[in-house]
């Protein structure tokens, strides 16, 4: 039987923004164009676009100059998901499965191949799709770093950059003032952004999801620096932290959501808490969507670069169902399969959390 050729792929964004996203739809437009002579499409709004039917053409001369953008020109959303579209009857919130119009779509353009670009979300339905006929190929996008099978995504390392920053300014202010400055990150499941932003800000502690905190190891470990003249402490949290036998903060609740509780407030929610129990003052900050906007670091233009490039690889050689990923420096495959699902956290043996305990940061414990 002959094989169909490629003539003309998609490429969406979805989820959450993330620094790099513009690398990658360059890169994969470039290359597919360039290498392949393929056309490229563009789908508005990540799953929205597919399952609304919203797309355009990409050309050389649109992802001309947009390596350095944040964001995506494509737009995205973290809300839409053809196997679970809500609809509204009366006051309540249905949910239906629009994937078969979806495919409509998709076969309505013509394309050949669907490059989903995303986190766990976003690659779990282009697995889903995947099994219902349509050839995908997956790149990881996540600033929480939390996804399998690779040893970064791109966005981690911008949104790191950013956090870094603030706490290099928090530390200034701190040691002026003689206070406890407690500084919130995201990371709803996983503490990869405060891991790697408080040890290099310099933090003295460090709060995530994976590890339980107690408050009187908290004022244990701020009460221990004072003792040796230290006027001032830094805390770095992660929206998903939470106090043992406690549960997480919430902002608020959104039912038609995929992740329907929103988080936020554990800054605050330490600070009274901590200045209470040490009589020290206490102040918070949350960098919010700071951190995942504005220009991407070179690291992350670059892994977006090798990511699209790779990913127009695996299309030419048929490679379906296959997630882009780095492992050791070398830029590779893995089942989608595998890689979602079930997300990549912050372990014990983590070779950054044990050098961080060795120069005396406190996780909390």
């Amino acid at each position: 039987m002959k094989t169909k050729k490629i003539k003309r792929i998609g490429i969406l964004t979805g989820g959450g923004d993330c620094p790099g996203l513009n690398a990658v739809i360059r890169a994969v437009t470039k290359s597919a164009i360039a290498n392949h002579g393929w056309e490229v499409f563009g789908i508005e709004d990540g799953y929205a676009g597919l399952i609304e039917k919203r797309g355009h053409e990409l050309t050389q001369a649109q992802v001309s100059g947009i390596l350095t953008l944040g964001g995506t020109i494509l737009g995205t959303s973290n809300r839409a998901d053809p196997f679970r579209v809500p609809v509204v009857k009366g006051k309540k919130v249905f949910f239906e499965d629009h994937s078969d119009q979806t495919i409509e779509h998709f076969r309505h353009w013509g394309l050949d191949v669907l490059v989903a670009v995303g986190g766990d979300g976003t690659l779990s339905i282009a697995n889903h799709l995947c099994r219902k006929g349509i050839s995908v190929v997956g790149i990881p996008k996540t600033i929480d770093n939390d996804l399998r099978g690779t040893d970064f995504t791109f966005g981690f390392q911008t949104a790191v950059s950013i956090c870094t920053e603030a706490i290099d300014r928090l530390h200034t202010t701190a040691a002026a003032h003689h206070r406890v400055m407690i500084l919130e990150v995201m990371g709803r499941n996983a503490g990869w952004i405060a891991l790697h932003s408080g040890s290099a800000g310099g933090a003295d502690i460090i709060l995530i999801p994976e590890v339980p905190y107690s408050m009187d190891a908290i004022c244990k470990a701020i009460k221990k620096r004072a003792q040796h003249g230290k006027k001032f402490s830094l805390i770095v949290v992660a929206e998903g932290a939470r106090e043992k036998g406690g549960k997480i903060i919430e902002k608020k609740s959104d039912p038609k959501n995929p992740y329907p509780i929103k988080l936020g407030g554990i800054g605050k929610y330490l600070e009274e808490r901590l200045e209470k129990s040490t009589g020290l003052e206490t102040r918070s900050a949350s960098l919010g969507h700071i951190q995942r906007g504005g220009s991407p670091v070179p690291a992350d233009r670059n892994l977006g670069t090798l990511f699209g490039t790779h990913a127009v690889g695996l299309i030419h050689r048929r490679k379906w169902a296959q997630m882009v990923c780095v492992q050791g420096n070398v830029i590779r495959s893995i089942p989608i399969e595998q890689a979602v699902n079930k997300l990549k956290l912050v372990t014990a043996d983590n070779p950054l959390v044990v050098a961080c305990e060795a120069v005396g940061i406190s996780f909390g414990k």
